[in-house]
């Protein structure tokens, strides 16, 4: 099992309840292979450049230790998620 870490933002205009749930549901995309490690929220943020017209974006970043094909898997979920406007997968093994 690989050590892997993902951080994405979260659209800041959707509920304490929905934001939640897109936690929820990348922490139950990531168990279905691997397991989740240390879950740290970050947030509101302001972005370090304006992204589909917003300034602030809800971050959240999850370590998690998997199989080297769950990555491509929950970037394929990520890029096609409404909620998440921004992220980023990093193999933490890897120097």
């Amino acid at each position: 099992m690989t050590k892997y870490e993902v951080m994405f933002i979260i659209d800041p205009v959707l509920e304490d309840e929905k934001k939640d749930a897109v936690v929820e549901t990348v922490k139950g995309i990531i168990e279905a292979d691997g397991t989740v490690g240390k879950v740290d929220v970050w947030g509101m943020r302001k972005l370090a450049y304006p992204i589909m017209k917003k300034n602030e974006g809800y971050y959240v970043v999850i370590e998690f230790e998997a199989n080297p094909t769950l990555p491509k898997e929950l970037d394929r979920r990520l890029r096609i998620a409404d909620a998440v406007i921004r992220h980023i997968i990093v193999n933490k093994d890897e120097k």
